[in-house]
């Protein structure tokens, strides 16, 4: 099975020993994705409607960088650290997703990276 390492500039650097994705068998695994502005690598402001957008934004650009995209994810797993703010993040993630909507879990968690309120990561077919 090849193996290979994605990488992009347009999304932020990994913050730890990890890749942005691995390209495997026809399929990227993204790592998780939080909030953070690619161009300065700190954790945007704003509430989880904000936070959910730039981690969409930073997923897509992972993506596109692998020749794919969330049209096609086939799973999404979505960590909250406050399940309060699933209707906001399930408004964000709806826009995002389209019609051919991926499988998904969503998780509450203690606590995320750098005080995130939302992590993200994807599994999606790749040519």
């Amino acid at each position: 099975m090849k193996r290979e390492v994605v990488s992009t500039e347009r999304a932020p650097k990994a913050i730890g020993p990890y890749v942005q994705a691995i390209k495997a068998n026809g399929f990227l695994f993204t790592s998780g994705q939080v909030a953070l502005d690619p161009q300065t690598g700190k954790l945007i402001s704003g509430d989880i409607s904000a936070q959910t957008h730039q981690v969409f934004e930073n997923l897509k650009a992972v993506l596109e960088a692998a020749g794919t995209s969330l049209e096609r994810a086939v799973k999404i797993n979505v960590y909250l650290t406050d399940m309060a703010d699933f209707p906001k993040m399930n408004e964000v993630f709806a826009e995002y997703v389209g019609k051919d909507k991926p499988a998904r879990t969503t998780i509450g968690v203690a606590q995320l990276p750098l005080g995130a309120r939302v992590e993200i990561d994807v599994v999606a077919l790749c040519p």
